[in-house]
Protein backbone atom coordinates (compact mmCIF):
# COMPACT_ATOMS: atom_id res chain seq x y z
CA UNK A 1 0.00 0.00 0.00
CA UNK A 2 1.04 3.57 -0.90
CA UNK A 3 1.10 6.02 1.90
CA UNK A 4 0.74 9.71 1.30
CA UNK A 5 1.43 12.62 3.24
CA UNK A 6 0.26 16.02 1.34
CA UNK A 7 3.03 15.76 -1.28
CA UNK A 8 5.58 13.33 0.08
CA UNK A 9 4.66 9.60 -1.71
CA UNK A 10 6.23 6.19 -0.28
CA UNK A 11 5.74 3.56 -2.40
CA UNK A 12 5.73 -0.05 -0.63
CA UNK A 13 9.12 -1.33 0.03
CA UNK A 14 9.21 -5.15 -0.21
CA UNK A 15 11.97 -6.96 2.08
CA UNK A 16 14.52 -9.39 1.03
CA UNK A 17 14.90 -8.19 -2.57
CA UNK A 18 18.70 -7.79 -3.16
CA UNK A 19 19.63 -4.74 -5.04
CA UNK A 20 22.38 -4.62 -7.23
CA UNK A 21 25.91 -3.38 -6.57
CA UNK A 22 26.25 -0.61 -8.83
CA UNK A 23 24.39 0.76 -11.89
CA UNK A 24 26.31 -1.18 -14.28
CA UNK A 25 25.51 -4.18 -12.68
CA UNK A 26 22.21 -3.74 -12.63
CA UNK A 27 22.12 -3.09 -16.82
CA UNK A 28 21.35 -6.06 -18.49
CA UNK A 29 24.15 -7.26 -21.07
CA UNK A 30 23.83 -5.40 -24.96
CA UNK A 31 25.06 -5.61 -28.19
CA UNK A 32 27.22 -2.33 -29.21
CA UNK A 33 24.28 -1.91 -31.75
CA UNK A 34 21.80 -1.99 -29.19
CA UNK A 35 23.49 0.37 -26.77
CA UNK A 36 23.79 2.90 -29.52
CA UNK A 37 20.22 2.74 -30.76
CA UNK A 38 19.28 2.88 -26.85
CA UNK A 39 21.25 6.21 -26.85
CA UNK A 40 20.04 7.52 -29.86
CA UNK A 41 16.75 6.88 -29.15
CA UNK A 42 17.27 8.74 -25.65
CA UNK A 43 18.96 11.69 -27.16
CA UNK A 44 16.10 12.05 -29.40
CA UNK A 45 13.50 11.82 -27.40
CA UNK A 46 15.53 14.12 -25.06
CA UNK A 47 15.92 17.10 -27.93
CA UNK A 48 11.77 16.36 -28.39
CA UNK A 49 11.15 17.13 -25.02
CA UNK A 50 13.18 20.46 -25.50
CA UNK A 51 12.16 21.88 -28.29
CA UNK A 52 16.16 21.09 -29.76
CA UNK A 53 16.93 20.03 -33.19
CA UNK A 54 20.38 17.92 -33.61
CA UNK A 55 22.49 18.88 -36.00
CA UNK A 56 25.49 16.89 -36.60
CA UNK A 57 28.39 19.34 -37.40
CA UNK A 58 31.89 17.93 -39.81
CA UNK A 59 33.69 17.10 -36.49
CA UNK A 60 30.21 14.74 -35.48
CA UNK A 61 30.38 13.17 -38.73
CA UNK A 62 34.32 12.77 -38.72
CA UNK A 63 34.12 11.30 -35.15
CA UNK A 64 30.71 8.92 -36.08
CA UNK A 65 32.85 7.55 -39.10
CA UNK A 66 36.05 6.88 -37.04
CA UNK A 67 34.06 4.80 -34.97
CA UNK A 68 32.20 3.26 -37.67
CA UNK A 69 35.90 2.25 -39.11
CA UNK A 70 36.93 1.07 -35.57
CA UNK A 71 34.50 -1.52 -34.85
CA UNK A 72 34.55 -2.82 -38.87
CA UNK A 73 38.16 -3.10 -37.68
CA UNK A 74 37.83 -4.71 -34.53
CA UNK A 75 34.09 -6.11 -33.35
CA UNK A 76 34.87 -6.45 -30.17
CA UNK A 77 35.37 -2.91 -29.33
CA UNK A 78 33.33 -1.17 -26.74
CA UNK A 79 34.44 2.50 -26.69
CA UNK A 80 32.94 4.51 -23.61
CA UNK A 81 30.05 6.08 -25.11
CA UNK A 82 29.74 8.85 -22.51
CA UNK A 83 32.40 10.52 -24.10
CA UNK A 84 30.88 11.15 -27.47
CA UNK A 85 28.45 14.09 -27.87
CA UNK A 86 24.88 13.52 -28.59
CA UNK A 87 24.96 15.17 -31.98
CA UNK A 88 28.08 12.08 -32.71
CA UNK A 89 25.40 9.57 -31.12
CA UNK A 90 22.74 10.16 -33.01
CA UNK A 91 24.44 10.33 -36.33
CA UNK A 92 26.18 7.14 -35.41
CA UNK A 93 22.61 5.65 -34.86
CA UNK A 94 21.88 6.45 -38.13
CA UNK A 95 25.17 5.59 -39.74
CA UNK A 96 24.89 1.78 -37.91
CA UNK A 97 21.04 1.18 -38.58
CA UNK A 98 21.84 2.26 -42.95
CA UNK A 99 25.09 -0.65 -42.66
CA UNK A 100 22.61 -3.11 -40.82
CA UNK A 101 19.93 -2.62 -43.57
CA UNK A 102 22.36 -2.53 -46.37
CA UNK A 103 23.99 -6.03 -45.68
CA UNK A 104 20.60 -7.53 -44.89
CA UNK A 105 19.22 -5.93 -48.13
CA UNK A 106 22.24 -6.81 -50.53
CA UNK A 107 22.56 -10.58 -49.09
CA UNK A 108 19.33 -11.20 -50.05
CA UNK A 109 19.75 -9.97 -53.64
CA UNK A 110 22.71 -11.95 -53.95
CA UNK A 111 21.54 -14.82 -52.86
CA UNK A 112 17.75 -14.47 -55.35
CA UNK A 113 20.82 -13.75 -57.96
CA UNK A 114 22.32 -16.46 -57.50
CA UNK A 115 19.06 -18.88 -57.09
CA UNK A 116 17.68 -17.36 -60.32
CA UNK A 117 20.84 -17.95 -62.03
CA UNK A 118 21.22 -21.39 -61.19
CA UNK A 119 17.27 -22.24 -61.70
CA UNK A 120 18.26 -20.69 -65.28
CA UNK A 121 21.14 -23.22 -65.68
CA UNK A 122 19.34 -26.10 -64.75
CA UNK A 123 16.55 -25.10 -67.44
CA UNK A 124 19.25 -24.15 -70.36
CA UNK A 125 21.80 -26.99 -69.68
CA UNK A 126 22.75 -28.43 -72.99
CA UNK A 127 24.37 -32.00 -70.90
CA UNK A 128 23.14 -34.51 -68.38
CA UNK A 129 26.21 -33.65 -66.50
CA UNK A 130 25.75 -29.62 -66.21
CA UNK A 131 22.50 -29.75 -65.89
CA UNK A 132 23.30 -31.79 -62.65
CA UNK A 133 26.07 -29.53 -61.51
CA UNK A 134 23.47 -26.45 -61.34
CA UNK A 135 21.06 -28.53 -59.50
CA UNK A 136 23.61 -29.59 -56.79
CA UNK A 137 24.58 -25.99 -56.62
CA UNK A 138 21.17 -25.02 -55.94
CA UNK A 139 20.59 -27.77 -53.48
CA UNK A 140 22.89 -26.18 -51.06
CA UNK A 141 21.38 -22.88 -51.08
CA UNK A 142 20.49 -22.11 -47.43
CA UNK A 143 16.84 -22.64 -47.78
CA UNK A 144 16.69 -24.59 -49.78
CA UNK A 145 18.21 -27.30 -48.58
CA UNK A 146 17.93 -30.18 -50.55
CA UNK A 147 20.56 -32.88 -49.46
CA UNK A 148 20.57 -31.47 -45.90
CA UNK A 149 21.11 -34.66 -43.87
CA UNK A 150 19.21 -34.35 -41.28
CA UNK A 151 19.00 -36.41 -37.97
CA UNK A 152 16.15 -36.78 -35.47
CA UNK A 153 16.67 -37.33 -31.39
CA UNK A 154 13.99 -38.55 -29.52
CA UNK A 155 14.05 -37.91 -26.21
CA UNK A 156 11.77 -40.76 -24.12
CA UNK A 157 11.22 -39.85 -20.36
CA UNK A 158 11.02 -43.10 -18.20
CA UNK A 159 9.98 -43.73 -14.93
CA UNK A 160 12.58 -45.68 -12.78
CA UNK A 161 10.32 -48.91 -12.94
CA UNK A 162 9.59 -48.79 -16.51
CA UNK A 163 13.61 -48.61 -17.10
CA UNK A 164 13.98 -51.47 -14.94
CA UNK A 165 11.18 -53.79 -16.64
CA UNK A 166 13.09 -52.81 -20.04
CA UNK A 167 16.42 -53.71 -18.27
CA UNK A 168 15.09 -57.46 -17.55
CA UNK A 169 13.31 -58.12 -20.05
CA UNK A 170 16.59 -57.65 -22.44
CA UNK A 171 18.86 -58.98 -19.86
CA UNK A 172 16.34 -62.69 -20.53
CA UNK A 173 16.86 -61.81 -23.97
CA UNK A 174 20.26 -62.10 -24.23
CA UNK A 175 20.72 -64.82 -21.40
CA UNK A 176 18.09 -67.09 -23.74
CA UNK A 177 20.86 -66.09 -26.61
CA UNK A 178 24.01 -67.53 -25.28
CA UNK A 179 22.01 -70.53 -23.89
CA UNK A 180 20.66 -71.36 -26.85
CA UNK A 181 24.13 -70.91 -28.24
CA UNK A 182 25.69 -73.24 -25.74
CA UNK A 183 23.25 -75.84 -26.09
CA UNK A 184 24.13 -75.88 -29.79
CA UNK A 185 27.08 -75.97 -29.55
CA UNK A 186 27.36 -78.83 -27.16
CA UNK A 187 24.71 -80.37 -29.46
CA UNK A 188 26.72 -80.41 -32.01
CA UNK A 189 29.69 -82.05 -29.97
CA UNK A 190 27.64 -85.18 -28.95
Amino acid sequence: MTTTNENLVIPPIEDNIPLPKNAAEALPNISVDEEIKMRASTIKLISDINGETLEPTEEHIKEAEKYMQDIQNNPELRPDFDKYPNETMAYLAGMVAQTNVMLVKQYADYKLYVVNNLVKEVETAKSSRDRIAALSKLGDVDGVDAFKKKTEVMHVTKSGKELEEELKKAIEELKGKVIEGEVLENHDDQ
